[in-house]
């Protein structure tokens, strides 16, 4: 698919429950291998637009669209192999090693054994987890950081051409959110994967977006690439803008 192609379409989106809307309207198309950052306050509606991607949720009006075709014309299971999905700690299962977890989908899918584990070495590398070290290991064994590496690596296993992150360094230490958000930067210009990646933290958006998606009571009231964004008028951009300003006391 050619960078300038769209992968995924909002089409008059909207979404709500028992008549409470969520998300209002939403017209919105996310390019081949960019990373869409969606930002906002807490129930601002980025995690409903994230699970209307890979139809955890179905629009109440209007279409998403995946790779031209519209989500509930996907067979469910075919989209969601589709599209890889981290969360935070990433979401991975207890009792499954490293290996077994990052290991799942492509078994799923009829991989042979021999390619199987080629990918999953590869990807903890990828990660920075030595597989000697780490593949035998389960969840519990590992720090914060090492389960969201594990977790990446997982969604990208069956090698995915979308990837959707939800607030995916919320729970982690500032030190390592910053080092993996250093490290995911580095990874999405490598990997060129599409990304939508929620969180409400502006310096993140600012760092990792190619453009950054703003969401007020389940509207974008805001898009815009990085450099350009803190220049729009909207007050809720420049609340967010006001975040950045050193705090009394010189600390950020």
């Amino acid at each position: 698919m050619p960078l300038d192609a769209t992968a995924i379409e909002f089409r008059a989106v909207s979404y709500g429950v028992n008549g409470r809307p969520i998300v209002s309207d939403v017209s919105l198309r996310i390019a081949s291998g960019e990373t869409l950052v969606l930002l906002g306050r807490s129930g601002s509606g980025k995690t409903t637009l994230l699970r209307l991607i890979n139809r955890m949720l179905v629009p109440t009006r209007g279409e998403v669209v995946v790779d031209g075709v519209v989500t509930t014309a996907w067979d469910a299971i075919r989209l969601r192999r589709h599209i890889g999905y981290v969360i935070q700690e990433g979401g991975l299962f207890p009792h499954f090693t490293v290996a077994e977890n990052v290991r799942l989908v492509p078994s799923l899918e009829g991989w042979e054994r021999s390619r199987v584990q080629e990918r999953v070495d590869s990807l903890l590398r990828l990660m920075s987890l030595d597989p000697a070290e780490y593949a035998a290991r389960r969840p519990r064994e590992l720090s914060g950081g090492q389960r969201q590496r594990v977790g990446v690596a997982r969604a990208l296993a069956a090698d995915p051409p979308i990837l959707l992150m939800d607030e995916p360094f919320g729970a982690l230490d500032p030190v390592t959110r910053a080092e993996l958000q250093g490290e995911f930067g580095a990874l999405a210009r490598r990997l060129g994967k599409t990304i939508v990646f929620v969180t409400h933290d502006v310096r993140e958006a600012l760092l990792l977006a190619s453009r950054v998606a703003l969401l007020v009571e389940g509207r974008i009231v805001a898009l815009a690439a990085p450099d350009e964004f803190l220049k729009i008028a909207h007050p809720e951009v420049q609340a967010f803008a006001a975040a950045l300003e050193p705090r009394a006391g010189g600390s950020p």
